[in-house]
């Protein structure tokens, strides 16, 4: 509410299929996102609602379904950030000794989308003609069936839900690895992406937008989100002490478990106030987060850390881009990453909630109204209308 109070584009809510650690430091779960989404659409009536779901342990049917139902609920603002799932701890919940190659989850995303995409059209939009003279609630001529027989699955279709408000939810990606990369210029919308520096965010929009242009598709029709984690005060002293603060709360094991899971190893290979071991320096072939991995050993090596302090640097925003100063500052920024070509537009991943949301809603959004870059009211309904994205048309219909 606080969100849609500011006129923010929507919500996003990361999510997994297992526990994260062990309890021990954080709270053991989450509610499943597409749930919790719906009850929140009944909360609110114009903010976007993004949920993460995984490709890989969904079949496209169930998965489809559901999300043509919280964009129905919702009224269009359903969004789906598709992720193929890095952990071996997932892959144990679902009755499988290792997660699937990190190839193989990518084109499984592939076909998946293709059948979800075909699923949500088959049904067109005029389908419905709700005649009550005739009784006849809809065409048969207008519903399609898929039949589809593919590498990963077999479905006949139609859905039995209508085409969704937006025709599809809005299609969110977050991998930013080589396979990450290139799924998301055949399918995302919009991307979720960290990046700890302009260089790297303005180099990785370039990349996306090009591969999108050899994809077939328009550069403008994918939104680039970098995450940014604003530590806002009325001083820069004032924003250091209150990052400092943050700082000190951390855990040190509980980094370490979360640090040695990126790389696929044992936290014992790790002594806090030492580098990266050269093994790990060395790049290792990984099956889960590739992109996240490189992200954290280029840091750690331009920066010269210790792995007390990558797991300081981590802790607040996970590898993304953190930001400690005055709201000028903090919107000075984001518009030289906006305006030269790092980003279209952020995901503000507050170090507190509700507090650190609201400042940013208090001071720094002021500075970007002023300035013409950000909303003073919503004027679409939908999320697609939120993100200037166009519905998709029905690949059944003429």
């Amino acid at each position: 509410r606080l969100a849609e109070s500011a006129k923010f584009d929507s919500l996003f809510l990361a999510d997994g299929p297992a526990l994260i650690g062990t309890g021990e430091f954080r709270p053991p779960g989450q509610l499943e996102p597409l749930t919790l989404l719906t009850a929140l659409s009944q909360a609110t009536s114009r903010i976007g609602l993004i949920a993460t779901v995984s490709s890989t342990y969904n079949e496209p049917y169930n998965l489809a379904r559901r999300l043509a139902s919280v964009d129905h609920v919702s009224g269009g603002r359903a969004g789906w950030n598709i992720v193929t799932s890095a952990g071996a701890d997932e892959a144990a919940n679902f009755g499988l000794d290792d997660r699937p190659g990190h190839a193989e989850r990518y084109a499984r995303a592939d076909e998946f989308l293709k059948v979800a995409k075909a699923l949500w059209d088959s049904w067109e939009s005029e389908a419905v003609v709700a005649d009550r003279a005739t009784g006849r609630y809809a065409d048969p001529g207008r519903l399609h069936r898929l039949d589809h027989q593919g590498r990963y699955f077999k479905v006949a279709g139609p859905l039995n839900v209508e085409r969704p408000p937006q025709g599809y939810p809005l299609l969110v990606q977050a991998g930013s690895s080589e396979d990450g990369k290139d799924f998301a210029a055949r399918h995302a919308e919009a991307i979720f992406t960290a990046h700890t520096t302009y260089e790297r965010a303005a180099a990785f929009y370039a990349d996306i937008k090009a591969r999108t242009r050899a994809a077939g598709r328009d550069p403008d029709s994918v939104i680039v989100l970098p995450g940014i984690v604003p530590y806002i005060g009325s001083t820069e002293g004032e924003a250091r002490a209150l990052a400092k603060q943050f700082d000190e709360l951390r855990v040190p094991e509980y980094g370490l478990r979360q640090l040695a899971a990126v790389f696929e190893t044992e936290p014992s290979v790790f002594e806090l106030d030492e580098p990266l071991p050269d093994f790990i320096l060395a790049r290792p072939k990984l099956e889960g987060s590739q992109s996240r991995s490189d992200l954290i050993i280029d840091l750690a090596v331009r920066e010269r850390l210790t792995v007390r302090q990558i797991i300081s640097r981590l802790g607040g925003g996970r590898g993304h881009f953190e930001f400690i100063g005055t709201p000028e500052q903090v919107a000075d920024t984001i518009i030289a990453w906006f305006e030269g070509g790092a980003a279209d537009g952020f995901n503000i991943m507050a170090p507190a909630l509700p507090s650190g949301l609201a400042a940013f809603i208090e001071h720094v959004l002021p500075i970007l109204r002023g300035k013409g870059l950000f909303r003073e009211e919503y004027e679409g309904t939908t999320l697609r209308e939120h993100y200037g994205l166009p519905t998709p048309p029905n690949q059944f219909h003429d």
